[in-house]
């Protein structure tokens, strides 16, 4: 089967009377009335004005308004979702920083009001959606304020082509300011279709997505891989662990994919819900953005009775870059699984391609990857090598090509000269009986450079001091490795979409 090259093609997977976009409470939509909305919404857009390339901010709770909006603006314009949850400083400079030309919000919506004024004083044209959730989960209205943008040039308007934008993100910006990533219509479709391939969707499947939708996991693997085989998705109002399981028994879900916090959440309270799970199994449950502890790995699949799908991916590959294979394929707790759409491989410093088993930086190349950062020489000089992409992560590959990601090479601690993955240290204090989560990062030292820190969650009705856990270290970590900094919370602080972020964490719990 021919690989989609745009989002208008991707579309076309679904049968006309299979449902397409789901909500709780709502009734569904399907593929047929998805694709004459999107053809609405498009033409909507012309006639404001805005056509192929330009820049459409949407600042939408997550659901399914959020869902349909973001390909209905990418299929005929660039879409630039952002976190609704900003401050007016934030979205001042993320605005300015994308050149938006019009911001989506949702009419009457009192959490829109900082976007709206900074759009306003921006000069950017507001578009409020007003939901028509009677029509169908995710259908709207739009209506602009105030006169039309000057018109669509000729052949501006209508379906976007494969080269144009589809959709423009920022990096997370933890350790300089953030980059913006354009990911042209190839770039997004192909990796929705490699997510698609990994996991063998069929129009069969249903997909409970609980991902945020300004972000690049739940937009590609979340909504278009599955759109992409004419498969369902319920889009929900976002994580919530007390509705998980009546969501779950709502939508039958055959899969979801979320972070690792998430699914470690989800466990807490899987035990009371037994029933909806082996009422609805699943397929198997996918975990990407950050890694998963082997443990977790191992007590989701006991509960789920399901493969869990560890993947590695980020924005510049608009997402997957490695996954582990389906059963009966072998997949390998502790890797991220083989090359799953781009090619990988380990590279040196000097731009060297490494033999198998030797660690260095895990680099990509293919469709699925961005051309470059937008307006950042200096960053894709950096990043770029002999058309590879530098990950920034460390790792190495075996020869059967499974990867393994030793640590972000800018989380690496450094303590005086000793180099520390911080995932291994996490990795054997989440083996302490009393641990439920766990994130190791590097403190400030004013002699060392750096020490070794963690904040730790403990397991309901169990109980541990700093002393047990430095001393349980000891005892697998060399005195180098072991923890001098730890703090017990009553949960892991998290970046907006659930990832733990090691990079400044020091900071905002005030030990730097």
């Amino acid at each position: 089967m021919a690989r989609s090259i745009t989002l208008p093609e991707l579309l076309s997977a679904g049968h006309d009377n299979a449902p397409a976009v789901g909500a709780p409470g709502l009734p569904d939509l399907n593929f047929k009335g998805l694709r004459g909305h999107i053809v609405h919404s498009v033409a909507a857009l012309n006639r404001f004005g805005i056509g192929r390339n330009d820049r459409v901010a949407i600042v939408l709770r997550n659901g399914p308004e959020m869902g349909t909006a973001f390909i209905a603006v990418a299929c005929g314009a660039t879409a630039a979702p952002l976190n609704p949850a900003y401050r007016a400083d934030e979205f001042e400079f993320y605005l300015s920083d994308l050149k938006a030309r019009a911001l989506i919000v949702e009419a009457g919506s009192e959490m829109s009001a900082p976007a709206i004024t900074v759009a306003a004083k921006l000069g950017i044209a507001i578009i409020d959606l007003t939901p028509t959730p009677q029509l169908g989960a995710g259908t709207f209205d739009l209506k602009l304020r105030g006169a039309p943008l000057q018109a669509v040039a000729g052949g501006q308007g209508g379906w976007a082509q494969a080269g144009d934008v589809a959709l423009i993100l920022h990096t997370s910006g933890t350790t300089s300011r953030p980059k913006i990533v354009p990911l042209s219509q190839r770039n997004v479709a192909v990796s929705a279709g490699n997510i698609a391939e990994t996991l063998q969707f069929t129009d069969a499947d249903r997909g409970l997505n609980i991902m945020p939708l300004f972000h690049i996991h739940g937009l590609i693997a979340g909504l278009l891989a599955p759109f992409s085989a004419g498969a369902y998705v319920c889009c929900t109002p976002g994580f919530n662990a007390l509705k998980f399981f009546g969501w779950m028994d709502e939508a039958k879900p055959t899969w979801y994919t979320a972070v690792p916090t998430m699914h470690q959440t989800i466990l807490t309270r899987a035990d009371k819900n037994q029933g909806i799970i082996a009422k609805h199994p699943l397929r198997f449950l996918r975990s990407s953005s950050s890694s998963m502890p082997t443990q977790v790995i191992r007590e989701l699949e006991e509960t789920f009775k399901a493969p869990l799908i560890e993947a590695y991916g980020m924005t510049e590959a608009a997402h997957q870059m490695c996954s582990n294979p389906l059963p009966p394929k072998p997949r390998k707790p502790g890797t991220v699984g083989i090359a799953a759409g781009p090619e990988v491989a380990i590279m040196d410093e000097s731009g060297r391609i490494l033999p198998p088993n030797s660690t260095g930086e895990i680099v990509i190349r293919g469709a699925n990857v961005t051309a470059g950062y937008e307006n950042n020489p200096k960053a894709n000089a950096e990043n770029f090598t002999n058309g590879w992409f530098r990950t920034g992560d460390q790792g190495n590959m075996s020869i059967a090509g499974y990867v393994t990601i030793t640590g972000r090479l800018k989380e690496i601690i450094n303590r005086g000269g000793e180099k520390i993955s911080p995932r291994e240290v996490d990795e054997v204090l989440m083996d302490h009986p009393a641990v439920l989560q766990v994130v190791t990062f590097g403190v400030p030292h004013d002699k060392l450079g750096e020490e070794v820190g963690a904040v730790i969650v403990l397991r309901e009705g169990r109980q541990a001091d700093e002393r047990e856990i430095r001393d349980f270290a000891a005892t697998r970590l060399a005195d180098f490795k072991v923890p001098r900094k730890i703090l017990f919370m009553a949960e892991i602080p998290k970046g907006a979409t659930g990832k733990l972020q090691r990079i400044g964490l020091a900071q905002k719990l005030g030990l730097a």
